[in-house]
């Protein structure tokens, strides 16, 4: 069965060669580009893997992974954080929030499809 991944991205450049990356892995790709909306397509429909921008319009990408967190619907969902922000105060903020894997922009394409793949492994079956 195929895995499905949403994109909570609002870069169009970064949605659409992510999109293109990662549908060429085998993976359904859903994107979402405002936190509110991606915060209520989770909820709805689980999706295997969360790739999640930290900053994004209406709420930012460590809100939405707290209140994945602690929602059970979402509780153990495989999260990449992805972002400009490279500081280590922002990967710490991103591991305290829960997320699995943290790469910041820009990134290697290989490496990035490479650490989706590893979460979707371990997400749900």
């Amino acid at each position: 069965m195929t895995k499905r991944v949403l994109l909570a991205e609002d870069e169009p450049n970064i949605v659409e060669s992510l999109t293109f990356l990662l549908e060429r892995a085998g993976f359904e790709v859903g994107v979402e580009t405002d936190g509110r909306q991606a915060l209520e397509s989770v909820l709805a429909n689980v999706p295997d893997v969360l790739v999640l921008d930290v900053m994004l319009p209406e709420l930012d990408g460590y809100e939405i992974l707290r209140r994945l967190r602690a929602d059970q619907r979402a509780e153990s969902l495989p999260v990449l954080m992805l972002t400009a922000k490279g500081q280590r105060e922002d990967r710490e903020t991103a591991l305290e929030c829960g997320a699995d894997l943290f790469i910041t922009k820009p990134f290697a394409n290989a490496e990035l499809v490479a650490a989706v793949e590893r979460l979707a492994g371990q997400g749900a079956a």
